[in-house]
């Protein structure tokens, strides 16, 4: 049998840019949707030119093909259109009529000055699943603010619990390692898509969601929201401790450092047996979590001197072997040299006429039935405008030839 992808009946408008709306339409494409990534002629999305690394260096007027491009742009086709002009915005309107979903991360407003905002564009196509993302959502004090992950991580209190604490060399609120605001933002406003387009398959309505970076990242909080919601205290940076697990945090280790992961009681007692340290579990201190998170001062620097006894490789060994969450703390490199991602497939390489090979990280979800990741490379600039335009609008050469300028020819 056939394997057909799950939303190959699905057409996406990308008018998004960067990270946060192209993460959700990378994993649409993923899964099958044919995704038409509209771009600016001459310039493309913004991270095209976020390089080095480059896999296809920048000429002339071409932007190439920068590693963070590459990130979240698989499998889309990419069409160059002028939208500040009438033939372009017509371009525009033609295609959403034709599409199912339209993914835009414009400032609020910032479409309805071409007339392609959600208002106008639903009159064309009343299903139509419209999905808004910006830093701060379309209402509020701060709706017509720009919003920027490092912004956004700052406003919304994660950068104020991510860090070592105060009195430490080197406190001060830290940034997470990479733009995980706009992902998050992604996974979410993908999930209101899917959502929406099942709405839609019930009641044949379309949809228009209302995504923002604050929004998202503050719903991602999680427990440190609660506690202080519980409690009235705001959180503070604790390096790699957590606020309600102990020991659950990085220590050196012989050679380097792990992670030692404990989340109950019955793994403290194992570590305990295990290391030789049976009196700091039978110390009543320390025999339940609530115990060791009042005593972490006490107990921590006791463990960490057992853990400096040994290299990283033999804890690991050790530990997991009676079931005591551990692991080393890997660089990139041996991240993709680790067995089990390569077991996993996450390191992908496709085929392009831009480069023999695309390295790329393959789609997390794992299905049964089929393959769950494009094999289609991130596109050059307007690589498949003609195509589009013929298979979408069923535009003849002589029609192509006519739209040139809002072509950017």
């Amino acid at each position: 049998m056939t394997y057909e992808a799950p939303l190959s009946h699905i057409k996406v408008l990308d008018l998004s840019r960067v990270l946060a709306g192209p993460w959700a339409t990378q994993f649409l494409a993923d899964m099958g949707a044919y995704v038409i990534k509209v771009e600016r002629p001459g310039a493309g999305d913004d991270t095209r030119g976020w390089g080095p690394p480059y896999l296809v260096e920048p000429a002339g007027e071409d932007p190439g093909l920068s590693a963070y491009y590459l990130a979240c742009n698989r499998g889309k086709r990419s069409v160059t259109v002028d939208m500040a002009s009438a033939e372009g915005q017509e371009l525009i309107r033609r295609l959403a009529a034709e599409c199912d979903v339209v993914v835009e991360n414009y400032k609020v407003g910032g479409l309805a000055k071409y007339g392609l905002d959600y208002a106008s564009l639903s009159q064309v196509n009343p299903k139509l699943i419209w999905c808004s993302i910006t830093g701060f959502g379309q209402t509020g004090p701060y709706a017509k603010r720009a919003g920027y992950d490092f912004l956004i991580q700052a406003m919304s209190g994660l950068m104020s619990i991510t860090g070592h604490p105060d009195g430490v060399p080197g406190a001060e609120p830290m940034k997470v390692g990479v733009a995980i605001s706009d992902q998050i933002c992604g996974l979410y406003s993908l999930s209101a898509i899917l959502t929406a387009i099942i709405k839609r398959d019930r009641t044949g309505a379309g949809e228009y969601i209302d995504m923002a970076l604050l929004d998202t990242q503050i719903a991602t909080l999680a427990n440190q929201a609660t506690n202080y919601l519980v409690s009235g205290t705001a959180p503070t940076r604790m390096g790699n401790a957590h606020p309600n697990v102990v020991p659950y945090q990085v220590f050196k280790t012989a050679d380097g450092h792990m992670i030692l992961g404990i989340g109950n009681d019955g793994q403290f007692q194992r570590f305990c047996a295990v290391v030789g340290a049976e009196h700091l579990c039978n110390d009543p201190r320390y025999k339940t979590n609530a115990g060791r998170i009042v005593n972490r001062e006490t107990l921590i620097p006791q463990v960490a001197e057992i853990v400096l006894q040994r290299t990283t490789s033999d804890w690991v060994s050790l530990l997991e072997n009676h079931a005591v969450p551990c692991g080393p703390i890997n660089d990139i490199g041996e991240v993709f040299a680790d067995p089990q991602v390569e077991a996993r497939g996450l390191k992908r390489v496709l085929n392009s006429p831009a480069a023999p090979e695309v390295p790329q990280v393959g789609n997390p979800v794992k299905f049964a039935s089929g393959p769950t990741s494009s094999d289609r490379s991130p596109p050059m600039l307007g690589a498949d405008t003609d195509d589009v335009l013929r298979e979408i609008l069923g535009a003849s050469d002589n029609e192509i030839t006519r739209l040139a300028k809002a072509l950017g020819r």
